[in-house]
């Protein structure tokens, strides 16, 4: 590992062959995956670079900041113990044993088990237990976590039939007293959230990142954003969110972060503002006053003009605009490829919020604010 941690680049054939000198061939090919996949898992895992991966585990792996916030929840909630069943390489578990818990991790696949026991023994943990999920009894006291992988020969799947550990498996514990979280993906379909159970979408820095189930008490929706700045995560939960008026645009616009959007809670994001939708079906909000949230991006309105080519053309010309930032939802239109055709050159800067509004789809000009 170390002879092939000191190569610029581990995944050269010029690093192979060097490597290959001194080691036998498969047991050098084995560090400089392990150092590739190390540097790659750099900005997702403060541990990175002493930890041992699989491509499939760390594309798994949650961020750390997500985890130890989901840690976190689990102190909450007065968990000591919990049971990660399903650990892959261990990423949750490592940030179960840092938040102070006690980690329980279960592998039903021994040499990731293996992976995942080094890993956890950088965190003082004990041994993974090669066993399957559905085979484990969970302490009544304990919490529980999954992670159900979901992938097939095809690619990712929503398929229950095909997750692991099984999706019987999953609602048994939502069902049961113990405390319990499951991480999904962000594009989980509504008809799979069982009913009881908290559904919470997590931004992590602009990406939305996962959706997790949780059968605590608590709003039937929610939505946490890390925001881009590295502050403190926000959260915004509510079981029915109110309505909104429809009315063309004010003197700003508001973008709702897609973790607010995919949980429904658009019209909730600053309930103390007089708030209205630019369109019953699309996130976009308008106001007269500017929103201050990391719930949601804030533009200042500039100029409203209709969708058509050469008039976009036109103004980006007369308005010296170089940098351009186009923005859409429910429109289809390529922004690289609109872009492109608006042919911006010079030194202002502007965004285009492409929307629907009660005229019809409008081209918003506006500028960013950053509040």
């Amino acid at each position: 590992m170390a002879a092939a941690s000191a190569e610029a680049d581990p995944g050269s054939l010029g690093a192979a062959g060097r490597m290959r000198k001194d080691f036998p061939p498969e047991l050098a090919a084995a560090a400089l995956s392990q150092v590739t996949l190390r540097r790659r898992a750099r900005p997702k895992l403060p541990w990175a670079d002493d930890m041992f991966f699989t491509p499939e585990g760390l594309e798994q792996a949650t961020r750390h900041e997500v985890a130890a916030w989901r840690a976190r929840q689990f102190l909450a909630a007065g968990i000591a113990d919990v049971f990660d069943l399903g650990c892959g390489i261990g990423a949750d578990s490592m940030a179960f044993l840092e938040a102070g818990l006690v980690a329980h991790a279960v592998e039903t696949d021994p040499d990731t088990a293996a992976l995942a026991t080094a890993n956890l023994a950088l965190m003082g943990g004990n041994p993974v237990l090669v066993a399957r999920a559905e085979d484990v009894d969970v302490p009544e006291r304990a919490g529980v976590f999954l992670d159900p992988a979901r992938r097939t020969d095809r690619g990712r799947t929503w398929r229950v039939e095909d997750f692991s550990p099984p999706w019987s498996l999953v609602l048994h514990h939502l069902a049961a007293q113990a405390f319990c979280c499951v991480k999904m993906g962000p594009g989980l379909p509504k008809g799979l959230i069982p009913d009881g159970v908290r559904a919470t979408w997590v931004s992590h820095r602009g990406d939305v990142v996962e959706a997790s189930l949780w059968n605590g008490a608590g709003p039937a929706r929610a939505a946490v954003v890390f925001p881009r700045d590295g502050g403190a995560p926000v959260e915004l939960a509510a079981d029915v969110p109110r309505e909104l008026p429809v009315r063309p645009p004010g003197r700003f616009v508001i973008e709702p972060d897609n973790a607010v959007v995919r949980a429904g809670l658009v019209t909730e994001i600053q309930p103390q503002v007089d708030l209205w939708l630019l369109d019953e079906h699309t996130a976009y909000l308008s106001a007269d006053e500017p929103v201050d949230t990391p719930l949601a991006d804030c533009f200042e309105v500039v100029d409203i003009l209709d969708y058509d080519i050469a008039t976009l053309r036109r103004y980006v010309a007369q308005h010296n605009i170089g940098t351009l930032e186009i923005k859409k939802r429910a429109i289809d239109v390529d922004p690289a490829a609109l872009r492109k055709q608006l042919r911006p050159r010079g030194a202002a800067r502007a965004t285009l919020i492409l929307a629907r509004t009660p005229r019809g789809a409008r081209v918003i000009v506006a500028n960013r604010l950053r509040l």
